[in-house]
């Protein structure tokens, strides 16, 4: 969670390109003199984004300082996932105490997370290039939703090694059709804000409902739909608002399957959508605030840790009901 909320932050305060390199082990300290801090600084003066934006603003070290101390530490705490994740793996792997059959999974979440890593340097290397000011949002869009991705599974086998340990005779809970639907249609709006963040496309309006007074906002297909649907940042906006009812009316349907088996995960998916759609508002109308923007991100990962709660409670009353 708090990695999540750390890379909003670096996002919104553009601190994602300060550091030029991936150096996995010297990378853990930041520059210790004022020597070293020159050379990093220099090194960030020859990206594009220095060149043609932080430089017209008059940047000065401490600026610097500033953005590189979100990118840093956002890296430091993936660092301080991966050990903190690793490092009881091993022991337990070791004590013999990993439950039969999940061992496999144990170790492709641990992949999952450093692929996680190299998702994110790829994202920084393509802001690092020609005239490019800012990350891919493709890019950065595959690195968001990996995390949330890797999240839900840690949520779900989490739950998994629960119910063994209360049901040693337990099977793999099962993923039903109905939570795939609800899984989809979340996937889409996380799709949607991942890239109206790479593309700065919350500023495109700071009125609701409307936008900028219109129902619709105007769209240019001069090159295409396909285009629009993937770079205008108006139109991936108008979606993201909009969208976000479709996902609302598909999590509302989730809880009510839910509620009678585990009420507490159907209010967890109730509370963490309204707040996500009040966040959202208030992040428009307040013209991008960095805390209630971040706290919107935060808010997107709990959303998720809910929903996958909510959907291995969903299989275990399917398998239930299959046993009876």
């Amino acid at each position: 969670m708090l990695i999540v909320l750390v890379g909003g932050i670096t996002r919104l305060t553009e601190s994602g390109l300060s550091i030029t390199e991936w150096n996995l082990a010297t990378g853990i300290l930041p520059p210790l003199s004022d020597t070293a801090w020159q050379a990093e600084f220099a090194k960030y003066r020859a990206t594009p984004e220095y060149r043609l934006e932080a430089s017209l603003a008059g940047m000065t070290l401490a600026d610097f300082k500033f953005i590189y101390f979100w990118e840093w530490f956002h890296r430091l705490l993936a660092r301080t996932v991966g050990l903190i994740y690793a490092a009881p793996l091993v022991w337990f792997w070791v004590k013999g105490a990993i439950p039969q059959g999940f061992k496999p999974r144990l170790v492709a979440l641990l992949a999952l997370g450093g692929l996680q890593g190299v998702f994110g340097w790829l994202m920084v290397q393509s802001g690092l290039v020609g005239d490019m000011t800012d990350v891919s949002h493709f890019r950065l869009s595959l690195h968001l939703l990996t995390a949330l991705l890797l999240l839900g599974a840690l949520i779900w086998t989490a739950r998994d090694m629960r119910r063994v340990a209360r049901e040693p005779e337990a099977g793999k809970t099962p993923l039903t059709r109905a939570a795939m639907l609800v899984a989809g249609v979340l996937f889409v709006q996380l799709l949607l804000g991942a890239w109206v963040a790479g593309l700065n496309a919350g500023h495109a309006a700071y009125d609701w409902p409307l936008m900028n007074g219109r129902i619709v906002p105007e769209t240019g297909f001069s090159n295409g739909v396909f285009w629009a649907l993937t770079h205008d940042p108006f139109l991936l906006h108008f979606l993201h608002r909009w969208w976000a009812f479709v996902a609302v009316a598909a999590l509302i349907f989730l809880a009510r399957r839910v509620r009678s088996t585990d009420r507490r995960a159907a209010v967890a998916v109730h509370i963490a959508y309204g707040v996500m759609v009040l966040l959202g508002i208030s992040t428009v109308l307040s013209g991008v605030s960095l805390w209630i923007a971040a706290a919107h991100q935060l808010t997107g990962a709990l959303l998720v840790a809910a929903t996958a709660w909510a959907m291995h409670t969903d299989g275990i009353a399917h398998a239930k009901r299959i046993a009876r």
